[in-house]
C-alpha cells in the first residue's frame, strides 16, 4: 500500500529512533556482554526474592486500577460508568495501544468499549486522561532530572541545565492552561478552520477543579505505583542502589519514557531499556541485569495487562458512527 509523504516521513522517524535505541543498547551490551552467568549470580543474591516477585505482580491491577479508576473520573461527563466498566475499557485500551502507534490504539480501545453514541466527546476525555499522566510523569521527571544532574556533575553542563528550566518551564505551562483552559478551549472553538473539531476537546472546559484535582490525585497515585514496581524488579534481579540515586533515576527513565513516542507492535520496548543504561551507567550497575529488570517489568506491566486485555478486545462494538 502506498503512503502518503507525511507518513512516510512519519514512518521514518520511528523507525530511525528505534534504530537508535537498539543500537545503543546493543553497544552498551558489547562492552558489558550478556552474561546469564552474571544474571544468575545476581539473582542467587537476592535474599527472599519471592517477596519482591509478589510485591511486584500484586501492584499490575493495582497499577491499571488506578488507571482505571481516573479514567472513570473523567468519563463522568460524557457517560456514567462503573468502575469496572472503566476497567475493561482500559485494558482493551491497553491491548489496542500495543498494535496502534501513539496514542491512537488506547483512545479506540476506551472509545469503543463505552455505550455512549457521544464518541467525540469520549475521546476528549481520554485524550485528557492521558495528558494528565503525561504531565504528572513531567512534573516528577523535571524534580528528578534536577536531583540526578547533582549525583552526576558532569551532566549538570549547558545542555542539562537548559533541559531543566525548559522542563520547569513546560510544568509551569500547565498550571497556566488548567487556569485558563475553558477561556481558551472556547476561544479556540470559535474559531473556523478548528470548529468541527471542537467537540473533541470541549469537555477538557466542562471539568471542574474539584474533578481535575481528584483526578491528577489519582495520577499521581499511580505513578507512584508503577516507580515501586520498578524498584521492586531492581531488587528483583539483585540491583541494590541507594534510595537517593534509586528514585532519581526511575524518575528520569519514566521522564524519556514518557516523551519519547511510541513504536507500533513494540509500544515502549526499548525505550526503557536505553533509557535505564544511559541514566544508572554512572553507578556501575551491570547493563545485563539492568536490561533483564527493565524486560522484566515491561512483562508485568505491559504484556500481562495485553494479555488479559485481548478478552475485551474480541466484545468491543467497532461501529463508528
Amino acid at each position: 500500500m502506498s503512503l502518503k509523504p507525511s507518513k512516510k516521513i512519519v514512518l521514518g522517524l520511528k523507525i530511525a529512533i528505534l534504530a537508535g535505541l537498539l543500537a545503543y543498547i546493543v553497544h552498551v551490551l558489547k562492552r558489558q556482554p550478556f552474561d546469564w552467568s552474571l544474571i544468575r549470580t545476581s539473582w542467587q543474591s537476592v535474599e527472599e526474592p519471592g517477596w519482591w516477585a509478589a510485591g511486584l505482580l500484586l501492584l499490575i491491577p493495582v497499577n491499571w486500577g488506578l488507571e482505571a479508576l481516573k479514567w472513570q473520573i473523567l468519563l463522568r461527563r460524557v457517560e456514567p460508568a462503573s468502575f469496572w466498566a472503566a476497567y475493561r475499557g482500559v485494558l482493551a485500551g491497553v491491548t489496542l495501544g500495543f498494535a496502534l502507534p501513539m496514542q491512537l490504539g488506547d483512545t479506540a480501545g476506551r472509545v469503543l468499549s463505552l455505550q455512549t453514541v457521544q464518541r467525540g466527546e469520549a475521546v476528549g476525555a481520554a485524550l485528557v486522561s492521558g495528558g494528565m499522566q503525561f504531565y504528572v510523569a513531567l512534573i516528577f521527571g523535571a524534580f528528578a532530572w534536577a536531583h540526578h544532574i547533582q549525583l552526576v556533575p558532569n551532566r549538570a553542563n549547558a545542555a542539562g541545565q537548559a533541559l531543566l528550566v525548559v522542563l520547569l518551564g513546560l510544568v509551569g505551562l500547565g498550571v497556566v492552561f488548567g487556569l485558563v483552559r475553558s477561556r481558551l478551549l472556547g476561544w479556540l472553538a470559535r474559531r473556523a478552520a478548528l470548529r468541527r473539531w471542537a467537540r473533541y476537546w470541549a469537555v477538557a472546559g466542562q471539568y471542574t477543579d474539584q474533578e481535575i484535582g481528584l483526578a491528577l490525585g489519582v495520577a499521581a497515585l499511580r505513578y507512584l505505583v508503577f516507580s515501586v514496581q520498578f524498584f521492586l524488579a531492581l531488587r528483583l534481579v539483585g540491583l541494590t542502589l541507594p534510595a537517593p540515586i534509586a528514585t532519581s533515576g526511575i524518575g528520569v527513565v519514566y521522564l524519556v519514557k514518557t516523551i519519547t513516542p511510541a513504536f507500533n507492535l513494540l509500544s515502549d520496548l526499548g525505550v526503557r531499556e536505553a533509557a535505564s543504561l544511559w541514566t544508572f551507567a554512572p553507578f556501575e550497575a551491570a547493563a545485563p541485569v539492568l536490561v533483564t529488570a527493565t524486560l522484566t517489568l515491561w512483562v508485568a506491566n505491559l504484556l500481562v495487562p495485553v494479555l488479559v486485555g485481548l478478552i475485551w478486545v474480541w466484545k468491543l462494538k467497532w461501529s463508528v458512527s
